[in-house]
């Protein structure tokens, strides 16, 4: 794939993009090239309504990168293989075209014949372990990519009538390594360019998409690639942003874990808030680990809502919680050690006129309870979405 222009000036070849095209700083945005004898207004399917394949293509040498084992490389924690297939984690075969390794989930691995063909070969070696009849082609190096681009692409295949459904990049280049296919179009085409060309060794993709009648997914984001150090370090610097890492670290959290459930981070973080706030500080970790804990206890299929509802129980006791304390430290108060008469002194107290209770330094420097700075106000700040 073609990379962008990387941070500090260096930049991949054929590429023209300007510092701020950055992967962080282009909004998320996908649209559709809707097909002229398609509608804009027509119903779309469910992307998942019809089974798909994905063949992973993770080999190559990585000349840019000096050798180095690129689908192994992390970013956010996760091998960059590893963040591709969490986001076509729905297909019903996965292909990796490469030597095996560890994966985060399992896959059928292939192999081109001779190793090092080039990506059609792969491709080819890849379709072999296939049956679906779409098929999503992706490279290992994509660390934004996501379910919901992959739907978009089965989407628009689906729509268009087309034989495939390509990403477009920021600078309107297709990349036919993120897209969905017909299986039968790629059939149909991989044997006559092997015959024209006596076999597909060292021919690239677009000898293939050529072919194809293609419609187009525009997503600059999902499209940025890792080709070289400097792409490798803008990925690592995106994810560590204000508006990202929380949604980052989630993801890798539940890929680490195995969690296949979609989490409200606000309603964990109100939680969070409310037990820090209206308990104690180190009670918000724990807080959210019982909920967390009591939602996998439920019933089979609670999913997102059994999180939601501990959560709410949860948030419900902290505000009870903080309710008596707060009513405990009303002003008119009585202690239980103090007796009722006016001039009653607790017993720790001498009634010297001068006396200073031992735990406090000064008279004038005494709070009571009700006064005092709130002890969950840092817990507060620290927790917000929006905090710093």
């Amino acid at each position: 794939m073609t990379a962008q222009r990387a941070p500090g000036g260096a930049e991949s070849a054929a590429s023209d993009a300007a510092p701020t095209d950055l992967p962080h700083a282009i909004p998320h945005d996908i649209s559709h090239d809707i097909p002229r004898t398609a509608s804009a207004d027509a119903p779309t399917a469910s992307p998942r309504a019809t089974p798909y394949d994905a063949v992973v293509l993770a080999g190559g040498g990585a000349r840019r990168l000096g050798g180095a084992d690129k689908p192994g490389l992390r970013v956010g924690g996760r091998a960059l293989l590893d963040r591709v297939l969490g986001a076509c984690s729905g297909a019903g075969t996965t292909v990796v075209v490469a030597e095996p390794r560890p994966t985060a989930r399992p896959v059928v691995w292939a192999r081109e014949e001779p190793a090092g063909a080039g990506p059609l070969a792969a491709l080819d070696a890849g379709l072999r372990s296939t049956g679906a009849e779409h098929v999503v082609v992706l490279s290992a190096d994509l660390p934004f990519l996501e379910a919901r681009t992959v739907d978009a692409l089965l989407a628009a295949l689906r729509e268009s009538g087309a034989d495939g459904a390509v990403l477009r990049d920021a600078d309107g280049r297709d990349q036919p390594l993120v897209a969905a296919y017909r299986s039968a179009s790629l059939e149909r085409e991989t044997p006559k360019l092997a015959a024209e060309h006596g076999g597909l060794t060292g021919l690239p993709l677009r000898a293939l998409t050529a072919r194809l009648q293609l419609t187009r997914v525009t997503d600059a984001v999902a499209s940025f690639d890792c080709d070289t150090w400097d792409d490798i370090a803008a990925a690592r610097a995106r994810i560590r942003e204000h508006g990202h890492v929380l949604d980052e670290w989630i993801s890798a959290v539940k890929d680490e874990l195995g969690i296949e459930l979609d989490v409200d981070t606000g309603l964990l973080l109100d939680l969070a808030r409310d037990a820090a706030h209206g308990v104690a500080r180190p009670a918000a970790p724990l807080t959210t680990f019982l909920v967390g804990y009591a939602a996998a206890r439920a019933a089979e299929g609670g999913g997102p809502e059994a999180v939601a509802d501990a959560a709410r129980k949860a948030a419900a006791l902290a505000t009870r919680w903080a309710e008596e304390g707060e009513s405990g430290s009303a002003p008119d108060a009585t202690p239980p050690h103090t007796g009722s008469a006016p001039d009653a002194t607790p017993p720790h107290i001498d009634s010297a006129p001068d006396a200073t209770p031992p735990h406090i330094d000064s008279a004038a420097e005494a709070t009571p309870p009700h006064a005092r700075p709130d002890p969950g106000q840092d817990a507060r700040d620290d927790m917000r979405p929006d905090a710093g």
